[in-house]
């Protein structure tokens, strides 16, 4: 396994000839044995630089009036959720981080509202005490949500499948955002907390354009070693999740990863990502390229729906 997250050019694959399309799926595969990925790609950089300008403003105010913005009963999926809330699931110590989750509404009639209730919430944005947040927000989580719909494309071709083999089960699909506020760590209470202990995503692909400090660091799966992972200059951290290991038959397994503060490391940390899923009823199973006498199938088919419960369950989103 590769011991280096690599670089690609998305935009390479998409205007690029069959050389340079072929040259960009092997070199996000051979990224992902990290299961990690730097990815170059065009969302606006001012979309982003506002985008974390308004949530630092929603970050700082005070606790009382931030509290006024949390979705009782949606299990972090929309709204705020304080500190010290969401726990690894490796850890019995609760993560030292504030979380904004948003994602984009369905209509009320819509087949996946009606049945999935408790995935599609309204959605709640601190309007009222940031003006002007919602449509930024917004705007942010489609632009990343369609930047992960085209890295998904090479991630199909890469395991042998067509290149739209992902879309459909992304329309409408349960794609969360989130801006976290990882505050300092000496104003973390005694217990040893970090701002995020170690864990995989359950998605398919999380996406982050940057943060405001280090802390993200990938664990390698040949050693267990710890690296640092660092957006580059006009690109996006692109990490594989549980979902993604399901359907590739584990040929792509999920990052490792966790947010640590460096020894004497001090001040806060801000980062926005973006989790994509499908729709939750799209049934997870290992596609037939992945499977074959020499890597038989090592998973059962299971709804993204009830893989998502067990995990919100797993790190104490759901009591």
């Amino acid at each position: 396994m590769g011991d280096e997250i690599l670089e690609v050019d998305l935009l390479a694959f998409e205007k690029g000839d069959a050389q340079r399309r072929a040259a960009v799926v092997d070199g996000l595969m051979r990224s992902l044995a990290t299961g990690f990925v730097y990815v170059d790609h065009d969302v606006s950089e001012d979309l982003i630089d506002t985008a974390y300008e308004l949530l630092e403003q929603f970050f700082t105010l005070p606790a009382e009036t931030k509290a006024t913005f949390v979705a009782e009963g949606t299990h972090g999926q929309t709204g705020y959720t304080g500190l010290l809330v969401e726990t690894a699931a490796t850890s019995d110590l609760a993560d030292w981080k504030e979380m904004l989750n948003w994602s984009r509404d369905v209509p009320p009639k819509h087949p996946l509202r009606t049945r999935f209730p408790h995935r599609y919430h309204d959605q709640v944005l601190p309007e009222s005490a940031v003006p002007g947040i919602s449509d930024v927000l917004n705007r942010f989580h489609d632009a990343i949500e369609d930047l992960q719909r085209r890295i998904l494309r090479i991630v199909a071709l890469g395991i042998g499948c067509h290149e739209d083999f992902f879309e459909k089960m992304l329309v409408d699909g349960s794609t969360l955002s989130r801006a976290i506020h990882y505050p300092p760590m000496e104003s973390a209470p005694d217990a040893p907390h970090v701002w995020a202990g170690e864990h995989a995503d359950i998605n398919l692909l999380t996406a982050l354009p940057r943060a405001t400090a280090r802390g993200l660091q990938v664990k390698l799966k040949d050693d267990g070693r710890w690296i640092d992972a660092v957006a580059p200059e006009g690109g996006a951290i692109i990490n594989t999740g549980l979902m993604l290991e399901v359907i590739t038959n584990g040929v792509i397994e999920p990052g490792i990863h966790r947010v640590v503060a460096e020894p004497g490391q001090s001040g806060d940390r801000y980062s926005v990502v973006q989790f994509c899923h499908p729709t939750p009823w799209t049934i997870l199973a290992p596609v037939a390229s992945c499977v074959s006498a020499e890597t038989p199938q090592r998973f059962a088919p299971i709804a993204a729906a009830d893989a998502l419960d067990l995990v919100l369950y797993e790190i104490n989103l759901i009591e």
